[in-house]
């Protein structure tokens, strides 16, 4: 699954262009272990013992892989925006997983989706390799995605570790109210009341000719 992504400079990221959905694997099974967890709605480490029901596809432009006991997004066309759901429905949650920039240039974007109705609605929280994050809104009707972000642009915070590393993302999605926390660093809440349910999702983007390589570890959903 992908739709366009273009960032004009470090700062902004003016065009978010919806394209046609492209299918994008299958769904497997979905056990109840990666549900049925004391205290946690939804658990996958990816190691193989579980199917959580990943849509995993390898399509022009990106792949969504289990490896390395994690989830891969490879990417590898300028602007275009990749992700993977495990196919649930949730409410009000708490996202937390371990994000790796594994290779390509820092002009990226890479993150979480909460409240996933279908490829034209939904929220994403990005950050990207050179220090910037922002949380976006997709909605039908709507051209490009609107950013909730202070003046509708990506935001440089010195909690995010640059390059060539990792990052401990939280997104919280609770009533109208849509918080990220990077390395335990609250970055940011914004108001919306546009979805209330969905699927969750992990996302991915390269801004340059350099493919792009990212990793997701130890998905968790917590109620809030």
């Amino acid at each position: 699954m992908f739709s366009r992504l273009h960032r004009a400079s470090l700062v902004v990221i003016i065009g978010l262009f919806l394209m046609s959905l492209m299918a994008c694997g299958t769904a497997q099974s979905e056990p109840a272990t990666c549900d049925d967890l004391p205290d946690i709605l939804f658990f996958d480490d990816f190691n193989g013992e579980m199917d959580c029901g990943w849509a995993t596809y390898n399509r022009g432009g990106g792949i969504a892989a289990i490896q390395n006991s994690s989830m891969q997004l490879k990417v590898s066309q300028p602007g275009e925006l990749w992700w993977t759901n495990p196919l649930r429905n949730f409410d009000d949650v708490v996202i937390r997983v371990e994000a790796r920039q594994v290779a390509g240039a820092n002009d990226n974007a890479y993150g979480v989706i909460c409240r996933y109705q279908n490829e034209d609605n939904f929220y994403v929280f990005l950050i990207s390799g050179d220090g910037y994050y922002a949380i976006g809104k997709y909605q039908t009707g709507v051209d490009n995605v609107t950013y909730l972000t202070e003046n509708g642009q990506f935001q440089l915070s010195e909690a995010i570790n640059t390059g060539v590393a990792s990052n401990e993302l939280q997104a919280s999605c609770i009533g109208n109210q849509l918080s990220l926390e990077v390395n335990g660093a609250p970055l940011v809440t914004v108001t919306d009341p546009t979805f209330v349910t969905g699927d969750i999702g992990l996302a991915a983007s390269t801004l340059q000719a350099t493919a792009g390589t990212f990793e997701f570890d130890n998905v968790q959903v917590t109620p809030p």
